[in-house]
């Protein structure tokens, strides 16, 4: 597994959503991880030494997997540049039809109103 720095990740990553605009996929993990295997990490808890956890992040469109790994140092500086990334390629997300809830009240109201006159006849 290669890691690649930031802002080559932060490239690559846009240019995964610009070609999976009009079909496709970009799946994007986040996952924490602190990059040594489970011997090294017995050797550093029964030193005594904290173990420095980073986030492990990969994108992939299906043919192609890119990753990085983000310290909590540069995080905040990530974190901004991911989610303008993200604002500016949701635009094929379709929005989700929602009923009015005015329009819903005053249906059931005049239901709630016939069936009570025809329950009295």
């Amino acid at each position: 597994m290669v890691l690649l720095q930031l802002d080559p990740f932060l490239n690559e990553l846009t240019s995964m959503f610009e070609k999976s605009k009009e079909k496709g996929s970009v799946w994007v993990t986040l996952k924490r991880s602190s990059l040594k295997s489970k011997v090294q990490k017995r050797k550093l808890s029964s030193a005594g030494e904290s173990i420095e956890y980073r986030c492990l992040i990969r994108a992939t469109d299906g043919k192609k997997t890119v990753s990085t790994s983000v310290g909590a140092k540069d995080h905040q500086r990530f974190q901004a540049s991911y989610a303008t990334i993200l604002k500016a390629h949701m635009t094929a997300l379709k929005k989700r039809e929602r009923k009015d809830r005015k329009k819903s009240t005053e249906a059931e109201k005049k239901e709630g109103t016939s069936t009570t006159k025809s329950k009295k006849l």
